[in-house]
């Protein structure tokens, strides 16, 4: 394979990173900003205003730019390699992928609401969403790597005893707060 196909994956792979990396944040700050709610003035005002900036760089600067990178360098890779679509694991990451540009739409929508002061979120339910982009990184992980059909279905059982693993994790990490 040519060298510019392994700068282009190089690329793709920074800014799937990157962009993981807003996805595991900010619902961090979506909890931060739900729980500031619940405060009194004057800190109430002061804390949402500084979350609400905090987010919005996030999500703007780091979290739609690298999405966008890593789709487009994903993108270019399959227009060089087209074969690759024929693997099954391919086809399955794909899938998940899909998973992935959902949970960033829903968060985007979860952080317009946040602007505006619309709470439909609890800190907990919010706490619990932050494992999607987990548990979509696992399996296309264990995808990409394994890539036979036997590991990858071994892969994606793992990846559901892990989403049952973590929900009981946040269960007694709950009742801990309380």
């Amino acid at each position: 394979m040519e060298d510019y196909y392994l700068y282009i994956k190089s690329l793709h792979l920074i800014f799937v990173v990157t962009w993981f990396a807003g996805l595991f944040y900010i619902p961090r700050l979506f909890v931060y900003q739900i729980e500031a709610h619940q405060e009194e003035e004057p800190s109430k005002s002061i804390l949402l205003k500084q979350l609400k900036l905090m987010t919005s760089r996030l999500w703007y600067i780091i979290s739609w730019p690298s999405a966008i990178l890593a789709t487009t360098f994903a993108l270019l890779l399959i227009y060089i390699n087209p074969s690759i679509i024929e693997a099954t694991w391919m086809q399955v990451k794909l899938g998940f992928v899909v998973l992935l540009i959902i949970y960033h739409l829903k968060t985007h929508f979860i952080f317009k609401e946040l602007e505006n002061d619309i709470i439909k979120w609890t800190s907990s339910g919010m706490r619990l969403y932050n494992e999607g982009a987990t548990i979509i990184l696992f399996a296309v992980i264990f995808l990409v790597i394994l890539k036979n059909a036997v590991n990858w279905i071994y892969g994606l059982v793992g990846i559901f005893i892990l989403a049952v693993l973590l929900m009981i994790l946040f269960k007694i990490y709950k009742r801990y707060r309380e």
